[in-house]
């Protein structure tokens, strides 16, 4: 889930929770489509990737375990255009 954390009008702040289902995962991936011209600048506890609108991140190691049934926060990240929250695909790496 991709959260707006917050919003200064030039620039924003962002939040993408993973969630395990019913068994737990040992690494993610997490991917999505802007709807606009956004553009991510800066991140942590991520590697990311940005072609056009589309983007993909993964774990970086000590992030990756999610226990079965359970949330964390994976990553954040700083980026331009509006803020927006697209709904994020998630998949174990």
């Amino acid at each position: 889930m991709l959260t707006v954390v917050s919003d200064w009008g030039s620039g924003w702040q962002g939040r993408v929770d993973v969630t395990a289902g019913n068994a737990s995962l040992s690494g993610w991936s997490v991917s999505w489509t802007w709807p606009g011209s956004q553009q991510i600048s800066s991140s942590w506890n991520v590697e990311w990737q940005q072609s056009g609108s589309a983007v993909a991140a993964g774990d970086v190691g000590w992030n990756g375990t999610v226990g079965a049934g359970q949330s964390r926060e994976a990553f954040g990240f700083i980026a331009s255009g509006p803020s927006a929250a697209p709904t994020v695909t998630c998949s174990s790496a």
